[in-house]
């Protein structure tokens, strides 16, 4: 199935509208205002299409497309738009504030007790989480960016105060949400003999050479990052103490919230006290993947552009731009560790929750696409990743088929499960449920997609990302008031549960990111062989030496009708030598007419020549 990014954009807001508005207002249903996650991925799926693509912008009523217009056709008219836009968000950043302690960033119904007949306590739900601190940065900055440029259409002074209301609620909010990350962010170091050690030298060893030799290469691989991570980040004494013992293994990245014991970050924002943590100081695949892909939007070309940090939040971003390399540096060394990637082995087993699943091989496949994309990526590099991809998409029977009692189904319904560490000492032990695979894969082989120069390597994963998203639209809801929303895996997977809940606002957000991601991929110049090239530019000289030959028989008394054709050609030929190192293929099609039409002239003036 073909990505159409524009269409399918609008196909999703309409959906959304037709879900959440009734009668022209939002309706948060009976899920909203409980989980902060779930509030801020729905208001996404509005906000960050309307803040990436120009073609998609609801910030000035002047200049909003009508099939944009028309996909929002519930909302309103093209003025009362971003009005409503912009109540909702204030709705929901006045909701998110726990008295005297600022930003909430509760998980909320996201949360789920391990054991099914036990209950979660009030205080549990109202945890924060990292999937909520990414979530509000993307989100903040969104907000921020469709401010500043609504502040310039309205001149209503309610709304122009309604502004600056939000515009400090939500610059409060960013900068909670980047304290909170750099809060969570940990480094857990441990011994080769430890349960961990021992995991991590299985998967970096893949049982081909002993532990001892795992230890030594580890040590020179990441000796320089050791350093790096000692001498500028600050952590707790124990760790920072353990972490310079040369025999020590470590791993990095960010525990699901808080960490326990983990020190405050100063700060003049009015974000409230900094609350303890619960957190055990282990990084977890899955939130580091999630916490990566809310940073890098601190530093993105719009962001700065834009101006939209202060300075106090400047330095909190550099802050953690420092964490986001060193972690993309670390799990992309782990990833691809010797001369048989360990990434190859699926499925990945994690070392500190000690489980095992095609999920979390996505997770470190995700984190080398972020190293990939930032360091501009090998042919090698990027041809076994491509590998891992389409091996991926097998093992979840995306691209390949279901059999009966599969084990692959529990990737996509009910998702994979991840016990939350530390949760127990608040209340009854905690999960979380990761249901979007699919989603995860379609997104992170269009960003390579993206990357790709490699003609044979782009054309695998386009192959792969249009055979994800067929999957991935098949999911829509079909009936009720969710129509068009996701996920019903049941309509790909017969033997799936039945879906009796609301649509997921987690699984209709990432699909679209894809689109967003999409929107990129085809905004860029096709990609095209040097054997193209070289052909073209034969063809090209070859029409121009024939172009040269008529026009030297091209005389003064000749009619109007042949020096209007040879103009015509000149033309077509200086298109096509503009075009030849961008867009060889339509160089080459322009060459071909022109040299029909070249040879159709020479044979009528050579006719002519006779007939005299």
């Amino acid at each position: 199935m073909q990505i159409k990014p524009r269409q399918h954009l609008l196909a999703i807001w309409q959906a959304v509208s037709r879900h959440s508005f009734e009668n022209g207002e939002w309706d948060w249903g009976e899920g909203g205002g409980f989980s902060s996650v779930a509030d801020a991925e729905r208001l996404l799926c509005l906000m960050y299409p309307a803040t990436e693509i120009a073609a998609f912008r609801l910030d000035d009523p002047d200049t909003m497309e009508r099939d944009v217009q028309g996909a929002l056709k519930p909302v309103g008219g093209r003025i009362e738009i971003p009005v409503k836009l912009l109540r909702i968000l204030a709705e929901f950043m006045d909701t998110y504030v726990a008295e005297d302690e600022g930003p909430s960033f509760a998980g909320g119904h996201y949360f789920e007790a391990c054991d099914p007949g036990e209950e979660l306590t009030q205080e549990q739900r109202r945890l924060g989480v990292v999937d909520s601190f990414s979530m509000s940065i993307t989100l903040c900055l969104a907000t921020l960016g469709f401010l500043k440029v609504y502040t310039g259409t309205t001149r209503r002074p309610e709304v122009r105060a309604l502004i600056e209301k939000v515009r400090a609620a939500t610059a409060t909010r960013l900068t909670a949400a980047m304290v909170s990350l750099l809060r969570s962010f940990t480094v857990n170091v441990f011994d080769p003999d430890d349960p961990q050690g021992r995991t991590l030298c299985d998967i970096l060893g893949r049982g081909q050479v002993s532990r001892r030799v795992v230890v030594e290469r580890f040590q020179r691989r990441f000796g320089a990052l050791r350093t790096t991570i000692d001498e500028r980040l600050v952590l707790g004494v124990d760790v920072a103490d353990r972490l310079t013992d040369q025999s020590q293994l470590f791993e990095c990245g960010w525990a699901w919230t808080l960490m326990k014991d983990s020190p405050t970050v100063e700060t003049t924002e009015p974000i409230g006290p900094q609350l303890a943590g619960v957190a055990w100081p282990v990084p977890y695949l899955y939130f580091t993947v999630v916490a990566l892909d809310g940073i890098q939007d601190l530093f993105s070309e719009r962001t700065l552009i834009l101006g939209l940090l202060t300075p106090e939040q400047q330095q909190l971003a550099e802050a953690l731009r420092l964490r986001w390399e060193i972690t993309q540096q670390y799990w992309s060394g782990i990833a691809r560790f010797g001369d048989v990637w360990p990434l190859e082995g699926i499925p990945w087993r994690t070392t500190g929750q000690s489980t095992e699943s095609a999920y979390f091989s996505l997770s470190v496949a995700s984190i080398l696409v972020h190293d990939l994309l930032r360091r501009r990526a090998t042919d090698e590099d990027l041809t076994r990743t491509v590998a891992v991809m389409e091996r991926l998409a097998e093992r979840s029977r995306i691209s390949s088929r279901m059999t009966e009692e599969d084990a692959a189904i529990l990737l996509h319904a009910p998702g994979v499960r991840l016990a939350l560490q530390g949760s127990g000492d608040t209340g009854p032990p905690m999960q979380w449920t990761m249901a979007d695979f699919s989603a995860q894969l379609l997104k992170r082989s269009i960003q390579l997609c993206v990357l790709s120069r490699n003609v044979s390597s782009h054309d695998r994963l386009l192959r792969l990302a249009e055979r994800t998203f067929a999957h991935v639209w098949e999911r829509r809801i079909h009936h009720g008031k969710g129509a068009g929303l996701w996920d019903d895996a049941q309509a790909v997977y017969p033997s799936a549960p039945a879906m009796e809940r609301p649509p997921s606002w987690s699984f209709t957000e990432r699909v679209v990111e894809c689109m967003v991601a999409g929107y990129r991929l085809y905004g860029q110049l096709p990609l095209h062989s040097t054997e193209l090239v070289d052909s073209a530019s034969a063809l090209l000289r070859e029409a121009t030496h024939l172009l040269s030959r008529e026009l030297l028989e091209c005389t003064s008394g000749q009619d109007t009708s042949r020096s209007l054709a040879l103009k015509s050609v000149e033309a077509r030929l200086a298109r096509a030598r503009e075009v030849l190192d961008r867009q060889p293929g339509t160089a080459m099609a322009l060459i071909l007419g022109v040299l029909a039409e070249l040879d159709s002239l020479a044979r009528g003036r050579r006719a002519a020549s006779r007939g005299e």
